[in-house]
């Protein structure tokens, strides 16, 4: 009991930063505050206009930490990051920061700087893992805590966690496997602090890597596609950049939901260019 109060008392005693930005990044900050484990200060892009409408908007996770009362810092620039900061902290947490960490802010806190990857690494490295494990087909994917160095994604590993796909689209993967990362984070961190966590070089033979998907990339045929691909497809992009067909008459029609059956593709839901979202009919 003595052993597990210290590990305690040293993980509230401890100063850490959290870098992110988006949703994804909110719900695993939301899981440490929730575990007893705010951090110091949230560190996240500066706000920026939304919509048509061009309203000035904070990111998720800065809104959350103001309802917090947990400072927040949004350097313009990754060369002003120490500026923020300084070197008082000892460790760092990055969940989908949008600035890739140069070597001398990797090297501001005494133990290092965790990375949450929503991949089971050192298979899809980069920016779309979620996407692309969608794509691949692949039955299960999971979530990855590293030691993040100078190159992406490539850190040894703190420790990880798998959850089935399913039937999951994107939107519904990512936010599954944030809850994930943040209760894994919130189970790591008293054993991180105190020294007892081993990490476990990634094996570069097995890494696979990841690209950003562009509008291109979400076209499909309906008559010459595979159906499951084209399902996949739908789950894994509907929601950026997009999925799209050309119909007879010359029409872009995105398509926003779909299903297999028996084999056949099945299209749920549609949107024509200028149009709102429809069922198919």
């Amino acid at each position: 009991m003595a052993a597990i109060l210290n590990t305690l008392y040293m993980i509230l005693n401890t100063r850490f930063a959290f870098f992110g930005s988006p949703e994804f990044a909110k719900i695993v900050l939301e899981e440490l505050i929730s575990a007893g484990f705010p951090p110091s200060v949230v560190v996240c892009n500066p706000d920026k206009p939304v919509g048509r409408k061009k309203i000035i908007t904070a990111p998720p996770t800065k809104i959350l930490a103001k309802e917090h009362e947990i400072s927040v810092a949004q350097p313009e620039t990754k060369e002003s990051i120490p500026n923020f900061l300084g070197n008082n902290f000892d460790f760092f947490i990055v969940a989908a920061y949008s600035k890739i960490l140069p070597k001398y802010v990797i090297d501001l806190p005494k133990l290092g700087v965790i990375g949450v990857h929503p991949s089971l690494l050192p298979k899809y490295r980069g920016a779309t893992p979620i996407q692309s494990a969608i794509l691949a087909g692949e039955s299960e994917t999971g979530t990855s805590l590293f030691l993040i160095d100078e190159k992406v994604d490539n850190g040894p590993v703190l420790a990880q966690r798998t959850l089935l796909i399913e039937q999951n689209d994107y939107q519904t993967l990512e936010n599954r496997l944030a809850r994930l990362s943040g209760k894994l984070l919130a189970e790591i961190l008293p054993n991180f602090v105190a020294g007892k966590i081993k990490p476990r070089p990634q094996n570069d033979d097995e890494a696979t890597f990841t690209k950003k998907f562009s509008t291109e990339d979400g076209q499909v045929d309906l008559t010459k596609d595979d159906p499951g691909m084209i399902e996949r497809k739908v789950r894994a992009l509907s929601a950026e950049p997009g999925v799209w067909t050309r119909r007879e008459d010359g029409r872009r029609m995105k398509i926003l939901k779909s299903e297999i059956v028996d084999g056949q593709l099945k299209l749920l839901e549609i949107q024509y260019e200028g149009g709102r979202p429809q069922k198919f009919a």
